[in-house]
Order: C-alpha cells, then sequence, then structure tokens
C-alpha cells in the first residue's frame, strides 16, 4: 500500500480482525465433557470448517449458522449435540471485546479517516462488540443488512452501495483472507491491509500489506 493512498474510508471486519475472537476457547469449555483434549483440536477444526461452508448458502440469520455449523460438527464426530452448547456460544460473542492495541489505533485513524465495519454478524449482536471498541464509525454494515454473508460478494457491493462510492475509494482490513481479502480481490478492491493474527497463512499473491496488529496502520497513513 502506498504511503501516499489516502482513502475515503477505511473499513474493518470485526470479529478476529478488530474483536478478540474468541470461539475456539468458548466451544471448547463448553465441549471438554464430551471431546477429549486428543481430539478437540480435530473438533475445533470441524466446527470452523462448517462456518466457512454455512456462510455460502442462501442467509440466515449468524445463530441458526453457528447451530449448523456445531450441530454438523458433533454429527461428524459421534459426539451428542446439545442446543444449549450453541445457545451459549451465541450468547458469549456480544461479551467480547477489542484486541489491546486496537482502541488506540482506531482512535489515532478516526482523528483522520471515516470508519466502517463490515461484519459477518446481526445488527443487535454486534452493537455491544462495537461500543467495546471504544472508539467512532461513521458506519457498522452488517450480514443481516445485506442479507448475505463474506466472503460472498453481496456484503461488499451492499457496503459500497450504502457509502456511495468506488472500490478504488476505501481501504479494507482483515485478519482473513478466506472471508475477506480474497472476495475484496476479486472484486478489485486494490488497497488492502492483511492483519497476520496467525488464523490463516499468508498469500501474497492476493496484493495486500500485511501487518503484525493494528498498531501498525496509524504510521502507514498519517506520516
Amino acid at each position: 500500500m502506498s504511503c501516499r493512498f489516502k482513502p475515503k474510508f477505511i473499513t474493518f471486519d470485526a470479529y478476529g480482525t478488530l474483536v478478540d475472537f474468541q470461539m475456539s476457547s468458548v466451544t471448547r469449555n463448553l465441549l471438554s465433557d464430551q471431546v477429549g483434549e486428543d481430539e478437540m483440536g480435530e473438533f475445533l477444526d470441524d466446527f470452523e470448517a462448517y462456518r466457512m461452508d454455512e456462510v455460502l448458502g442462501a442467509y440466515k440469520p449468524y445463530p441458526q449458522v453457528i447451530m449448523d455449523a456445531l450441530r454438523r460438527a458433533c454429527q461428524r464426530r459421534r459426539v451428542d449435540y446439545r442446543e444449549s452448547d450453541g445457545e451459549e456460544i451465541v450468547a458469549a460473542i456480544p461479551t467480547w471485546g477489542p484486541h489491546a492495541e486496537v482502541p488506540d489505533a482506531l482512535n489515532a485513524l478516526a482523528e483522520h479517516y471515516r470508519l466502517v465495519i463490515l461484519s459477518n454478524a446481526k445488527d443487535d449482536q454486534i452493537k455491544l462488540n462495537v461500543e467495546k471498541l471504544g472508539a467512532p464509525f461513521h458506519a457498522v454494515f452488517t450480514a443481516e443488512q445485506a442479507r448475505g454473508y463474506k466472503p460472498q460478494f453481496r456484503p461488499f457491493e451492499y457496503m459500497l452501495e450504502m457509502l456511495d462510492c468506488d472500490q478504488s475509494e476505501i481501504l479494507h482490513v482483515s485478519a482473513s483472507l478466506w472471508y475477506d481479502l480474497i472476495p475484496a480481490h476479486h472484486l478489485r478492491i486494490t488497497e488492502k491491509v492483511y492483519i497476520n493474527r496467525g488464523y490463516e497463512p499468508s498469500t501474497p499473491f492476493y496484493g495486500y500489506t500485511e501487518l503484525e496488529d493494528l498498531s501498525e496502520l496509524p504510521g502507514l497513513l498519517l506520516d
């Protein structure tokens, strides 16, 4: 990313990028009575993979995505599915706060740029997470509003439509290649930042600037 680029909007993924995503730890605690430690890693990988698969279909509310993915992971591993486990995971999501460096970085950026969130979330779910970020946002767009989930193109197209801007006018920031940066690449969003929090392997082919955490971003844009 060129330091001369001054985006009209900086758009962010939320969960994992800004919000400390604790899905695995919550699930581990809930299922520890049924899944042994030697199998827990694969169970959590399956749960993650089924969540990725669930968002590729027709829109359904995010709690249903979580519960259907958990049910499929349990079936695959021959573990009893308990609806209460899915409900507890969904209830935990709004309680998660930001990664440590995020509030200061966002506030530094907000003094100069309009900040936007594009998230695979329900409106009432993400409201509390955004409040915990401690920074002002111009807009928060969700899968519920777009009636579709990333990595489908529809959420990005919805965001650009609502912002009344072109893809060349935004900088998109995410800790996920699969959900965000790969579809952004195909939509010709050229200015992208990958916050490498270790969720996915770096794949420079997709044309992004890679940072270790969000604290490095203000230095690139505010010099």
